[in-house]
């Protein structure tokens, strides 16, 4: 068990192992488990039956649901979501009888700020997600995906724009749109591959 203070929760069926560093008001429930290398932040939230490896970090708020395996080279930074049954892999051509574990082999999976992925996706390790990147139920994401961006799919592919409060945008013929819960303002690039916030 970790040996941290007793300022966050662990479900007495969780096994924390020692070496592990959770940070306050963290919660994890039924079932999970923690590695001696993997970091969580402040209020970080593991469901029920999750996998923390070593080599893993979380940063605040980062909330993951049940049934998810975090691998050695994932990073999530802060509030980002992760739906049930949400898939990682950090080897790209895994084969059994050849090793290929830990440090030079391991590729990093970055997400990024605010990122969401819906239930049953799967993220291709050595990918990075960009900001407030809203990936859909049941996709797979095998490239990199621009912030804002709305992709899912087999492979996933970008379907539109996302606000940071999670609403779809709607962009008008000068290329801009407004989140209806935030009034937060965006601009859509010439190119319409990218898109920025609005003072």
């Amino acid at each position: 068990m970790s040996t941290l203070p007793a300022d966050f929760y662990a479900h007495p069926t969780a096994v924390l192992d020692a070496g592990c560093r959770i940070g306050a008001g963290s919660r994890i429930w039924h079932f999970c488990h923690v590695a001696a290398g993997a970091v969580l932040a402040e209020n970080c939230s593991l469901g029920q039956n999750v996998f923390v490896a070593d080599g893993v970090t979380l940063g605040r708020n980062v909330k993951v649901q049940n049934n998810v395996s975090l691998y050695g080279g994932v990073v999530c930074e802060d509030d980002v979501f992760l739906g049930p049954s949400v898939v990682f892999t950090n080897v790209r051509n895994p084969r059994s009888a050849v090793p290929r574990r830990g440090e030079g082999h391991y590729q990093t999976t970055y997400l990024e700020q605010g990122v969401s992925i819906g239930a049953n996706a799967t993220i291709i390790c050595g990918v990075r997600l960009g900001r407030y990147a809203f990936v859909g139920a049941g996709s797979v994401v095998t490239h990199n995906v621009p912030a804002y961006a709305l992709v899912y799919g087999t492979p996933a592919r970008p379907q539109g724009w996302m606000s940071a409060y999670g609403h779809r945008l709607r962009f008008d013929e000068a290329g801009r749109a407004t989140c209806p819960e935030s009034g937060q303002q965006y601009q859509l690039s010439p190119d319409k591959k990218t898109i920025v916030e609005i003072d």
